[in-house]
């Protein structure tokens, strides 16, 4: 399966949960239904994963934690907020590369409409 492959599975999913239950809930509670849809629909879904920094000799082993990968291809990143500030695509773009994965979703919850709140982020991803 394709990294857009999954893409569109996530954006579905996604889709179906915000206009289920709407914006204004937890982000823990949206990755958490989020992490159950794919799984239904046959994702290798890992969350919460540790993402090490080496700098030198020097191994953090938990220097970010990636809210979700999806079949150790897509990362994803959610947000319950207002409005999605830069700094979240750069730290989504900074997962990829720390990862390998060559695409990543900023997913926010938080909008009214959920096509605004879908960033999609390249890693040297052929579009």
């Amino acid at each position: 399966m394709t990294e857009n492959e999954i893409a569109k599975i996530v954006v579905d999913a996604a889709y179906h949960i915000h206009v289920k239950l709407g914006p204004g809930l937890l982000e823990s509670v949206y990755q958490a239904i989020l992490v159950h849809e794919l799984k239904k629909r046959g994702l290798r879904v890992e969350e919460e994963v540790p993402i090490p920094v080496v700098w030198e000799s020097l191994k953090l082993d938990v220097g970010f934690r990636a809210d979700i990968i999806v079949e150790g291809k897509v990362t994803l990143e959610l947000k319950s907020v207002e409005s999605v500030a830069p700094v979240h695509k750069k730290q989504l773009l900074t997962y990829l590369r720390l990862t390998d994965c060559r695409l990543g979703l900023l997913i926010n919850f938080g909008s009214a409409l959920l096509k605004d709140g879908i960033t999609r982020v390249a890693n040297g991803l052929l579009e």
